[in-house]
């Protein structure tokens, strides 16, 4: 059992590392959208707004996954403690 809990434990920290470097790079991907510059074509806007509207999603979702992983290890260790 303290095993599974481990490797829960494990993937809840993997989900929210992935989940951060997600939202970072969708950042990254908006401000290259909104900075004024002469050499941006509209098709160069559109993509960059699709990816950080798509990086930022996706990061929502690892978090998400994140907070289920949390909420099973804790009722894996209420359990163990009743």
């Amino acid at each position: 059992m303290k095993q599974h809990s481990k490797i829960i434990y494990d993937k809840m920290v993997d989900f929210k590392r992935l989940a951060v470097l997600l939202l970072a790079v969708g950042v990254f991907f908006y401000l290259g959208s909104i900075i004024p510059s002469e050499t941006k074509t509209m098709m160069d806007l559109n993509i960059m707004v699709f990816s950080s509207i798509s990086f930022l999603l996706v990061a929502i979702i690892f978090f998400i996954q994140s907070k289920k992983c949390q909420s099973k290890l804790n009722e894996m260790e209420n359990g163990q403690n009743q």
